[in-house]
């Protein structure tokens, strides 16, 4: 009996060396405990710091490395921290897998479809249909302004109902924000109180919830979800998960009962004709990946560019003369009753630099997607296993003190050269960078310019009366959102 329980003991000794052994040559940082890892340790950190952007930057300075090696539960994880690495990852095959774990399977409704989470050949298909449908479907700079211009005008309806009035921004834009999807996806646009779009906005903003507090623990110990999956969070994602597919499906659905040849006027159309041009064939063009297409398109495009817009907002009334220097701008540059558009930016490379140090100083995607080691490669002179999950330290790049000298200050000018022009440095990008770089970054950004522009152009924002000045602590999950605050909208006659 002792003998047996003596080799018991042994396998377990040696399987648990085994598993948490750092791999030869892999990059530094923090010792990796039993079961769990870096797990807790890192959660600590990153609490104590503000996110775990600060954290993956904080072991960067410690161990005097940008490459930093963890693991959280079973998944060895690789911390990139400088641009010219950075760079190389991006670009790199090698790096351009997804993770083939539980919390991206969770994601995407137990499959791996769509094109946020997917790699190989499926991916390389799909991403050449979205983005080439995308530009068919008039994701250029003119047509663009005028689907952003509907939503634009329904804003400024609100924001006139409730001028000199304290409100919150981000109800009003997210709603707006995801009518441009909503449009490009399904060729509709819906009314803002329709109850297909509250719904969808609500059940997004839920899900980000459960994933920002269960996502974590879930993806570390998925076995979580046997034993206490209440408690962990998961029961809570399957049913916004189903509610969600329930949702896209009815849409989906109506368009297969409208379907004929020839009709591509929208993305979930063009998606139906590849299915029936490959009907009876082995394809990646499945009614699963069209559900998985559609989630990646709201998820992506709806919450990145209203976070920015909030804080865009949320800057203007932090630095009033930087306000009062946009309104200037776009006075001078556009006619009272001339409308501002994104095709027309370039007459105003003040108003762009704002936005982009809006984006650099707070940090709206600290951190990228995980990507991961198609095989066994090397980064930075360290060797780095096969399935290896990778993620880059973003935060790291802009609050880079070598590079932009007073990183802590908010300061447009930085992205202005000696003649006032756009000057946008290769490092700084808030889209992505490299093969997976953001698919929608015109729509986001003629959104975020013309809903800013013509905000500021019309309205003086100011701190309610009384009311705190709004914090510059920001609140850190899969992104960053400002703390929740309300704003004054005063009418410029």
């Amino acid at each position: 009996m002792l003998a047996l329980l003596a080799l018991v003991g042994l396998a377990i000794f040696v399987i648990v060396t085994f598993l948490f052994k750092k791999p030869k040559n892999f990059p530094p940082g923090p010792t990796w405990y039993p079961i769990v890892g870096n797990f807790y340790a890192m959660r600590n950190l990153s609490k104590a710091l503000g996110g775990q952007h600060k954290a993956f930057t904080k072991l960067t300075e410690m161990y005097d490395s940008n490459v930093i090696g963890l693991k959280l539960g079973a998944e060895k994880l690789v911390i990139v921290s400088s641009f010219e690495l950075i760079k190389e990852v991006a670009y790199s095959q090698e790096f351009n897998g997804r993770p083939n774990n539980f919390f991206l399977r969770l994601r995407s409704m137990g499959t791996r479809k769509g094109v946020v989470g997917t790699d190989g050949d499926l991916w390389k298909i799909q991403r050449h249909f979205v983005v080439t449908h995308l530009k068919s479907l008039g994701f250029g700079f003119k047509s663009m302004d005028t689907m952003v211009r509907e939503e634009l005008a329904d804003i400024m309806t609100i924001l006139k109902q409730h001028k000199n009035e304290e409100l919150k921004i981000v109800p009003i834009i997210s709603v707006s924000v995801l009518n441009v999807l909503w449009k490009s996806l399904t060729g509709l646009r819906l009314e803002r109180n329709d109850p297909s779009l509250i719904n969808l906005l609500e059940l997004l903003d839920r899900r980000a919830l459960a994933f920002n507090m269960a996502g974590g623990v879930l993806n570390t110990f998925p076995w979580l979800r046997y034993i206490a999956p209440e408690k962990s969070g998961y029961n809570v994602i399957v049913q916004l998960n189903k509610e969600l597919k329930t949702l896209l499906m009815g849409t989906i659905n109506e368009h297969y009962k409208t379907w004929k040849e020839g009709r591509d006027d929208d993305l979930i159309y063009s998606f139906i004709s590849e299915m029936k041009r490959n009907n009876g064939k082995p394809t990646t063009f499945t009614e699963d990946q069209l559900l998985m297409i559609c989630l990646d398109i709201f998820i992506a495009g709806s919450q990145t560019t209203s976070n920015t817009i909030d804080f865009a907002i949320l800057m203007m009334i932090l630095y009033p003369d930087v306000q009062d220097k946009v309104r200037c701008c776009l006075n001078e540059a556009f006619e009272k009753s001339e409308e501002i558009t994104f095709s027309e930016r370039g007459r105003v490379p003040y108003v762009e630099a704002v936005v982009y140090e809006v984006q650099r100083y707070c940090h709206v995607i600290p951190v990228s997607g995980p990507k991961r080691a198609m095989q066994d490669t090397h980064l930075g002179g360290y060797s780095i296993p096969k399935d290896t999950t990778l993620l880059l330290n973003f935060y790291s790049i802009n609050q880079d003190e070598s590079y932009w000298k007073d990183p802590e200050v908010f300061r447009p000018e930085r992205f202005l050269d000696e003649d006032g022009k756009l000057s946008v440095p290769e490092r700084f990008s808030p889209y992505g960078i490299g093969l997976r770089r953001c698919i929608g970054e015109i729509l986001a950004r003629s959104s975020i310019f013309i809903f800013f522009s013509e905000i500021i152009r019309n309205y003086r924002l100011e701190n309610p009366v009384g009311a705190e000045k709004p914090s510059e602590i920001f609140i850190s999950g899969i992104t960053l959102i400002p703390k929740q605050y309300k704003t004054r909208f005063i009418e410029i006659s």
